[in-house]
């Protein structure tokens, strides 16, 4: 067995123990078997394993538990999409985490996946990471998983467009949650406040981690393919024409989405700044089916063109 088999194994069988001998939900149960590794630290099946076998792993598990319940917001960041990110933050760092480390936000972290994803990749070189979660149990999943994988994390259990003690990151990863915002009285704060009717969530939340960015930091975000076609795209253009410099649009592989409506893309901005360009052009392109290896180089051939033109 893998050694990340053998970690799914552990996690698996205590949480199936706790869900029945409890009778709690099998998430719960993930919760209480993580703890239980923590408290095993020393003797647990994991202690030597890498950082990412545990995070797989944990993964694995926490998937099932969300198969097992309906909840809209109990999602997750495939790993597909997390190293694509990571690439993508690794690229437009590359020079930079030459010479020093990073720090980076999540404002919609959840299990905290995607951050721990690129985390993983980057290998040592983020120096401060933060993540905000509204929903309690994700982020004590995150917080478990962090501790297990040792991760330096912040982590916030709060709503990310209320005030936020979080000082501006070179880097903001976030794959957006998409919908209304309920909060209206919060929501007037912004200046992507919709007109008439309810805002739109992810749009407040674009702007938000705009704020929290250094002049000429990063963002890196995964979000609805129809982002710039609905009834608000209008004024987050004109918004974000503004603050930020689109740096690139990249278009997910449409097999990758369970559905038209659920498809994504990775939009890449940069705060403006004195001391910077825009860049000459935008990267526009699509990722291709993953399982075509050949595209997939031709893919990233591009991007390199484009990173070495602009």
């Amino acid at each position: 067995m893998e050694k990340f088999e053998q970690i799914f194994s552990y996690i698996n069988e205590k949480t199936i123990n706790y869900e029945q001998s409890e009778n709690i939900s099998f998430l719960d149960g993930i919760l209480l078997a993580l703890e239980d590794a923590l408290e095993e630290k020393e003797t647990w099946v994991g202690k030597d394993a890498t950082k990412e076998d545990i995070r797989k792993a944990i993964q694995i598990a926490i998937l099932k538990g969300m198969r097992k319940t309906s909840q809209p917001n109990h999602q997750m960041t495939p790993d597909t999409l997390g190293l694509l990110v990571g690439y993508f933050v690794e690229q437009f760092f590359e020079v930079h985490l030459k010479q020093n480390e990073i720090s980076i936000l999540d404002p919609a972290v959840g299990t905290g996946n995607l951050l721990f994803t690129v985390m993983n990749l980057l290998n040592g070189k983020v120096s401060a990471a933060t993540g905000i979660e509204v929903d309690e149990l994700l982020i004590r999943l995150a917080a478990d998983t962090a501790e297990l994988i040792e991760q330096p994390v912040l982590l916030y259990h709060q709503d990310a467009l209320q005030k936020m003690l979080v000082d501006p990151v070179d880097a903001v990863v976030c794959d957006l949650p998409v919908g209304y915002y309920p909060n209206e009285d919060v929501a007037l704060d912004y200046e992507l406040c919709a007109h008439e009717g309810m805002s739109y969530a992810h749009h407040l939340l674009i702007e938000q981690s705009i704020n929290h960015t250094k002049e000429g930091g990063l963002l890196f975000f995964l979000i609805p393919a129809n982002l710039f076609e609905t009834e608000q795209a209008k004024e987050l253009h004109k918004f974000l024409k503004t603050q930020v410099w689109i740096q690139a649009v990249i278009q997910l592989p449409e097999n990758l989405f369970a559905s038209k409506a659920h498809e994504k893309s990775m939009l890449i901005l940069q705060k403006q700044s004195k001391q910077l360009r825009a860049p000459r052009e935008v990267l526009l392109a699509k990722v291709p089916n993953m399982s075509n290896k050949q595209a997939l180089s031709m893919f990233f051939e591009k991007v390199q063109m484009w990173k070495e033109n602009k």
